[in-house]
């Protein structure tokens, strides 16, 4: 049909060592959701998925997508038309890569665009933000590039801020062939942090988005460190230190927790991609884990619209 439209939405990687909760980044890995609207004597919602973990997603209202879709058209207090969504998944699911975020940030653009575009982007993102709980990677997902996200004066509104990550400055992901529900990384976190805690990583945090936009090795080696929630995530992962160890001997810049895990992210040059993508494969196997390392980019453009089926 001429009116079918597909929102592309990229993987994304958040937290980044010290910016947990508040810095993530789009990655050049997608999910796509095709919209195709129904007559109205037709279904209500008619759901399909294919790829990997297609069958672990629910196909009726319950569907993530469907929620961000409908929560949209309560918004705007209309009620939502019938649509079909067809979601075609390459981003693994409860990895830490952005899987859900990819759904909720396709689910409220698909219903804008139907709906006529009433709401802007910032409208978007905070219904967003809302839905997910946390900024970190509906942000990037919607937008594009990295980005920091913070309250503004009156708690309400969200201010974003691109950071500048270098060409320079190479993503590499280890995904493990296993999952980390976000529920259980999040319940081993404590309620409370020390003041020298929260200290050590507002400093890193500068530290990280000053390397990210130097491409400074120094800077980065020291900036992924992180005291408030990967200490404690890390026994969730089987195998982190073995693996942790060698991506840093391999000439890896670091290697943190993508999102709540359990895919790890590491930042490397160009000159040391290689080895160190063989370096994480090898490891893993020795330590009896199947996983994919996939060498990617930053995506600069977030979701976007394709036209036509």
């Amino acid at each position: 049909m001429s009116n079918t439209f597909t929102v592309k939405v990229p993987a994304t990687t958040a937290n980044i060592g010290p910016g947990f909760d508040c810095l993530g980044a789009a990655l050049t890995l997608y999910n796509h959701f095709q919209f195709t609207p129904l007559s109205q004597n037709s279904e209500q919602l008619v759901i399909h998925a294919s790829g990997p973990g297609a069958n672990q997603l629910p196909t009726d209202a319950n569907n993530l997508v469907y929620r961000a879709f409908v929560t949209l058209y309560q918004t705007l207090q209309q009620e939502p038309p019938p649509v079909q969504i067809d979601i075609h998944l390459q981003i693994p699911q409860a990895r830490g890569l952005g899987s859900s975020a990819t759904a909720i940030v396709a689910g409220l653009i698909g219903a804008n665009q139907l709906a006529n575009h009433p709401l802007k982007q910032s409208a978007l993102l905070k219904l967003a933000i809302e839905l997910e709980g946390h900024p970190d990677n509906v942000v990037p997902a919607m937008m594009g590039g990295c980005c920091l996200a913070a309250k503004g004066q009156n708690s309400k509104q969200w201010e974003i801020c691109q950071i500048n990550w270098s060409q320079d400055v190479i993503p590499i992901v280890a995904v493990p062939d296993f999952e980390l529900k976000t529920d259980l990384a999040r319940n081993v976190l404590p309620k409370t942090c020390s003041y020298d805690d929260a200290i050590f990583n507002t400093a890193h945090l500068g530290l990280l988005i000053k390397g990210l936009e130097q491409a400074k090795p120094i800077l980065l080696r020291a900036a992924l460190q992180d005291k408030l929630h990967q200490p404690y995530r890390q026994k969730l992962i089987p195998g982190f230190s073995e693996v942790y160890e060698s991506a840093i001997n391999a000439g890896a810049h670091g290697l943190v927790i993508s999102g709540a895990g359990p895919t790890l992210l590491v930042l490397s040059d160009v000159q040391h991609t290689d080895q160190i993508t063989n370096t994480l494969h090898n490891r893993w196997q020795e330590i009896g884990i199947r996983a994919e390392i996939l060498t990617l980019k930053i995506d600069r453009q977030g979701a976007i619209v394709q036209k036509g089926d």
